[in-house]
């Protein structure tokens, strides 16, 4: 079961980074459309770029996140087995 718990924790920490970082994006993106109403093309293009980096960093913590996910369940399983299998 500690397994379980250490994973179930892990899981909570990629699931904070993961709000934390769409939390960012979304700020950023707002910042992107002021920016582009004002037609600053050197500031839009540093947030644009830092808005591709956010995206591609937030893919990468959602396939973390699933794979986690996928090895919770399977443990939580075997556990599952342990205990019914022993009783």
């Amino acid at each position: 079961m500690d397994v379980f718990n250490g994973l179930v924790g892990e899981q909570m920490r990629i699931m904070e980074k993961l709000l934390y970082l769409q939390g960012e994006l979304e700020r950023c993106e707002e910042i992107e459309a002021q920016l582009q109403m004002l037609q600053k093309e050197t500031e839009l293009k540093e947030v644009q770029i830092e808005i591709g980096k956010m995206k591609e960093e937030l893919k990468q913590i959602q396939q973390i996140f699933e794979m986690q996910t996928e090895k919770v369940i399977r443990v939580y399983q075997e556990n599952e087995l342990k205990l019914s299998s022993s009783s």
